[in-house]
């Protein structure tokens, strides 16, 4: 069986186990079918009142935010947000990078100045998030699992970094019930790598359950 390992972390995983797991997978995936599809009509008022908001706004700009992304194997694919930030926002990043607020292949930024007025709102409430129904209902996220980077950022992992790309991406995952924005790239690795070796059927049900109540209850999210 092949593995990867690391002297960054304490967590290894068994890849060969991983790509097992036909049965967890099986029913996994149609979870994220089922629940993906009544979640985009269920909270299809609540895209309609966020679009407008966003519109109303800047009349000008999309609604929608799409950006290219790695999935699992480091597989790419566009993944959808509603639009928080302003136009042109990617061609400022460069501006703000030297005031970075996390370490490692990630940037965070507090008060980032591209974020809008409406953006601010759907940031702290994740709502923003929420398009990427449509990511899993296509299959290329699913529901729970490690957040899927930009390819950029992947040019800056190390081989240990480069197991949370052993799974399939998710919409959620411990880092995001764990304080999200305020922990750290490596710290978001040790809690991915931690979600891949404990996964199970249960336990996504777990972090779904956690995630409903940081929704509810935001716990970092800028």
């Amino acid at each position: 069986m092949e593995y990867f390992d690391g002297k960054n972390g304490s967590d290894v995983i068994n890849v060969g186990y991983q790509d097992g797991r036909y049965i967890y997978k099986f029913f996994k995936r149609i979870f994220d079918f089922v629940a993906s599809f009544l979640g985009l009509v269920i909270l299809s008022p609540l895209f309609l009142v966020v679009a407008i908001a966003i519109k109303i706004e800047d009349p000008r700009g999309p609604i929608f935010y799409s950006q290219m992304r790695l999935g699992k194997r480091q597989e790419p694919f566009k993944m959808y947000k509603f639009r928080s930030m302003v136009v042109g926002a990617d061609d400022r990043l460069k501006e703000l990078l030297a005031d970075n607020e996390v370490d490692g292949a990630m940037f965070k930024m507090k008060d980032d100045p591209r974020v809008t007025g409406i953006g601010q709102f759907i940031r702290k409430y994740s709502i923003d998030e929420l398009p990427q129904l449509l990511n899993v209902l296509l299959g290329e996220m699913s529901l729970v699992g490690p957040r899927p980077p930009l390819p950029r950022e992947v040019k800056d992992y190390t081989s240990y970094d480069k197991q949370r790309l052993s799974v399939k991406p998710g919409c959620t995952g411990l880092w995001q019930i764990t304080g999200r924005n305020d922990v750290g790239f490596h710290d978001m690795v040790e809690l991915d790598l931690s979600y891949i070796n404990r996964r199970s059927f249960s336990f996504d049900l777990y972090v779904l359950f956690k995630t409903v109540i940081v929704f509810v209850k935001p716990n970092g999210a800028y």
